[in-house]
């Protein structure tokens, strides 16, 4: 069976890892049009990106905690409280990028969209174990 295989049968089967990997580029392909799109149809948020980035952060966050929520780990648990940690996790990652996207782009003289793009990647992996072992986790795995 080739790859492409097995992702269809773990597809169909509806596990997890493969839900999340489909949760995940539909949250991608969202917060990564989500910014140059508030960019690219204002000159304000052009010159006040970090506005821009403020305001995509909010919107991602909660349409993100809702594919993971519903999709994902299809949980039942309190949804504050999930939301809590799932918030904790995005502020946590949101605050490392108003200090690294200022250097990016100041310090570097990257352009804003770029710069941001880079910095996603490098926060897509651990998410999942995040979102698996705290946000979403079940009674049993607590």
């Amino acid at each position: 069976m080739n790859p492409v295989e097995r992702v269809l049968v773990r597809l169909r089967r509806g596990e997890r890892p493969v839900r999340y990997l489909l949760a995940g580029a539909a949250n991608t392909a969202f917060g990564l049009s989500f910014f140059p799109a508030l960019l690219w149809l204002s000159p304000w948020f052009t010159r006040h990106y970090m506005a821009a980035l403020l305001l995509s952060q909010v919107i991602c966050v909660v349409f993100a905690f809702s594919t993971y929520k519903i999709g994902v780990f299809r949980t039942r648990a309190n949804i504050l409280r999930e939301f809590a940690y799932f918030s904790s996790y995005s502020y946590a990652v949101f605050g490392a990028n108003l200090i690294a996207l200022p250097l990016l782009v100041q310090g570097l003289g990257l352009h804003p969209i770029p710069a941001q793009f880079g910095f996603s990647l490098l926060t897509v992996f651990i998410s999942y174990f995040w979102h698996k072992g705290v946000t979403f986790r079940s009674d049993r795995e607590a």
